[in-house]
């Protein structure tokens, strides 16, 4: 009998102790579970400790509140220009009402599947394929919008949709890739153009600015070499007026700068000056005074440094006068062969020449000495 009555004691105990189990309910985070009360629903127990009455609550689903995601097959959709594309979607969704979402659709990822099938062929149907390749924005609202307004009564919040891939048939593809390929040939012919235009405007610019630059430079070379002339005339100017020298001085150095006129296979004409006669006067003058300068004189140095002097003038004053002859002449000469027709013979005292060696006649050393 005490063995019996042990036996139902802790058969009691035990019913007891699994009825406690039962009633306690540990909730994780981010979860909920619907409570049931005799079939009905009663409460949505939250995370952490919970108690239920025993063989009365039950559990009648757990559901998961954080965001989820999902990515559903492709699926075949018709543009409006009449091709058939395949698009991939991806569908952020979390559940906000776990009572609404266990109680008012039987499979909310089912149904959010099909809606999403349905309102997708209904876009990607008013758009034609170049559209619907480069509006996924414009899709992604419009299927957002259309998943809250109508998984809202569901207790779902559809937070982001989006395309992952809209793939047209092959051949599309193809046509596509070329026409892609042609507008880049396109493009890329265009920026060349623009740069080789590009590198000649520069060019251009920077020639105009090089032959300004050396135009500049050449203006202020001429402006600073006449400058500088018109200084060393001044400069000699002044410095012969300061010497004043006298008319003899002056006669002498004109002798001197003629045999350098006279010099030259380019001159054609040579003009005699009149004043050669006065600067012969004038060196005639000087020897004169140089003379009688030297007969005043008593000292034999003196009278032989004046016999030099004397005959060092005589000498220049005869290679001035030679100099004069031979321009003299050879003007004559020029002027004779000038007026002379081809062939005839030449006036007395030159050599025939032909025509074509008028310009040699003219060089000193081709006229006769006289």
């Amino acid at each position: 009998m005490e063995t019996f009555i042990g036996v139902v004691v802790g058969a009691i105990a035990l019913l007891v102790v699994v009825t406690l189990i039962s009633a306690l309910k540990i909730v994780p985070q981010q979860r909920e579970y619907i409570v049931e009360r005799l079939g009905k629903y009663q409460r949505t127990l939250t995370p952490g400790l919970n108690l239920l009455i025993p063989f009365i609550d039950q559990v009648r689903a757990r559901v998961d509140v954080r965001e989820q995601v999902v990515s559903f097959p492709p699926q075949p959709v018709i543009t409006s220009d009449n091709l058939s594309v395949s698009i991939d979607t991806v569908l952020y969704f979390k559940v906000v009402n776990s009572a609404d979402a266990t109680y008012q659709i039987a499979n909310f990822l089912q149904a959010i599947e099909q809606l999403t099938v349905t309102t997708l062929r209904n876009v990607i149907g008013s758009f034609d394929l170049e559209r619907a390749l480069t509006s996924r924005e414009e899709i992604n609202r419009h299927l957002s919008g259309v998943l809250d307004e109508t998984t809202g009564r569901w207790g779902i919040k559809v937070t982001r949709v989006e395309i992952k891939a809209i793939e047209p048939p092959p051949s599309i593809r193809d046509s596509m890739e070329k026409q892609m390929r042609a507008e880049r040939d396109r493009r890329a012919a265009i920026l060349n153009a623009e740069g080789h235009k590009q590198s000649a405007i520069l060019t251009a610019e920077g020639d105009k600015q090089a032959a300004i630059l050396k135009a500049d430079g050449n203006r202020q070379s001429r402006i600073l070499e006449a400058e500088g002339q018109a200084k060393a005339i001044r400069t000699v100017f002044d410095a012969i007026h300061t010497a004043n020298p006298s008319q003899k001085v002056l006669a002498y150095q004109y002798l001197q700068a003629l045999p350098q006129i006279a010099q030259g296979s380019a001159n054609k004409v040579w003009v005699v000056p009149a004043e050669l006669t006065k600067a012969l006067e004038g060196l005639g003058g000087a020897l004169g005074g140089l003379a009688g300068t030297a007969n005043d004189v008593p000292s034999p140095a003196a009278a032989a440094a004046a016999t030099e002097v004397e005959r060092e003038a005589a000498q220049a004053a005869e290679e001035a006068a030679a100099a004069a002859r031979e321009v003299a002449d050879a003007a004559r000469a020029a002027e004779a062969e000038v007026s002379a027709p081809a062939g005839t013979n030449a006036p007395k005292g030159l050599p025939a020449a032909p025509p074509s060696t008028i310009s040699g006649l003219y060089e000193p050393s081709r006229v006769d000495k006289a």
